[in-house]
């Protein structure tokens, strides 16, 4: 049996060879550590922004809302109550040494966004001493979504997948199946009072979308504080006068409304500033159709603690939005996992 043949020796040597870790021959690829499959992009961080501290805690705002009416406080006073916590924000923006309106090739903007967020609450808590709490927020979220993908199409270059139509269509869907059982069920003798509810929730929810669009093309630094601060001061202005021109203020004397006001403006506050931050991170489409969680959450506080009735179809719809933002959360996280082979600086 022959025994293999040898390879030659080598006549010279190379700097890999003498030196196998030198610059001349650089590192295979890393292998990517099983944590870093975890970590999120921005756009998945804004929408669970937006889910857990935007519409969870606006779910609650409904039902404290109607708590306080049922104690005789007037919406434009809970308005003001919460403008008048938003002009707090004046510490921060001094201790920073801004302008409290913004830069002044950006102050137009930035007024017309807290104006619009105004007009936006305001419509919103009108309806929801009008109608239900659960349709008004239903309808406001419905309409914000209509409106944010129509403005995102006209205005925005983000392209959106097919997951993210499946999603937003799905959840405007489940709106649907909760609304459209109560509209055709509506009482004749308050026809008009009702209809008018759902248009100040309609009117409430395109605002919304338009002052989300706004504060994303806003560019300068510190705009969340600022937006703030300026949605307390303009709503301030406004709700003042009209407070006593077209309602009677009711001074609470009770623990219970106080209680009730606190709540509503401190909820309302992390709503607002989570919303305006999710937005900065992920398409606005997405963003409205992830709050619709807030009528999911209205609607359980709606029957376990004011005890009003809750329909088939408010259920079935619950469920139908509750799956579409799992669709639309999933698709984020799978699209934003690393490749196997990328390397982790």
């Amino acid at each position: 049996m022959a025994s293999a043949e040898r390879p030659p020796p080598r006549a010279t040597w190379t700097m890999a060879d003498l030196c196998p870790f030198s610059p001349c021959c650089p590192l295979p690829p890393l292998r990517c550590p099983a944590w870093h499959c975890c970590c999120l992009s921005e756009s998945m961080k804004g929408l669970l922004v937006a889910l857990f501290g935007g519409g969870v805690p606006a779910g609650f705002v409904a039902p404290f809302a109607r708590k306080a009416e049922a104690s005789g406080i007037p919406s434009l006073e809970i308005l003001l109550f919460r403008c008048i916590l938003h002009l707090l924000f004046i510490c921060r923006i001094c201790w920073q040494r801004a302008h409290c309106c913004g830069p002044p090739e950006a102050r137009r903007h930035a007024l017309l966004h807290a104006s619009i967020n105004v007009i936006s609450v305001g419509c919103a808590y009108s309806s929801f001493m009008v109608v239900p709490s659960g349709n008004a927020t239903t309808v406001r979220k419905g309409s914000s979504t209509i409106c944010s993908v129509l403005l995102a199409l006209c205005i925005e270059n983000t392209r959106l997948t097919g997951y993210d139509w499946f999603g937003l269509a799905g959840s405007t869907v489940g709106l649907l199946i909760m609304v459209i059982p109560d509209l055709m069920n509506l009482d004749r003798s308050t026809l008009l009072h009702d209809s008018l509810g759902y248009v100040w929730a309609c009117m409430g929810g395109m605002s919304l979308a338009l002052g989300l669009i706004i504060f994303r093309a806003l560019d300068f630094p510190g705009k969340l504080v600022t937006a703030a601060f300026l949605f307390g001061g303009v709503g301030s202005l406004l709700c003042s006068p009209m407070m006593f021109l077209l309602q009677d203020p009711v001074m609470p004397v009770d623990p219970l409304t106080w209680t009730s006001l606190v709540v509503i403006c401190v909820l309302a506050l992390v709503s607002f500033l989570c919303s305006s931050y999710a937005v900065t991170k992920a398409h606005p489409a997405l963003v409205c159709a992830v709050l619709h969680s807030e009528v999911v959450v209205t609607l359980a506080v709606q029957y376990c603690v004011l005890r009003e009735a809750v329909t088939p179809f408010a259920v079935i719809g619950a469920g139908v939005i509750l799956g579409s933002i799992a669709i639309i959360t999933a698709q984020k996280i799978s699209s934003d996992a690393p490749e196997d082979g990328e390397g982790v600086m």
